[in-house]
């Protein structure tokens, strides 16, 4: 990554897998991506790999703003796990 790329990741890096029975998905962030500075691409940068993962789902996520963020760790029933 160049010194000219802010620190701020354009996402978040889920791997989403589906709740069993009517339970809620299981969301768990793994890494982050940042944009290209010069092209359209996307740098993927994953901290964790999901193993035995076949039904699941990596999904790309914005980050929230800190304080909408901070309300959601909040709420244990919040829609989203970020």
């Amino acid at each position: 990554m160049s010194t000219t790329t802010p620190n701020t990741p354009a996402f978040f890096a889920y791997a989403v897998k589906d709740g069993e029975k009517g339970r809620k998905a299981i969301w768990t962030r793994i890494g982050a991506a940042w944009r290209h500075q010069e092209s359209g691409g996307i740098n993927l940068i994953l901290q964790a790999v999901p193993v035995n993962f076949l039904d699941g789902k990596i999904v790309l996520m914005p980050p929230k703003p800190a304080t909408e963020a901070a309300a959601a760790a909040d709420d244990d029933l919040g829609d989203t796990p970020f």
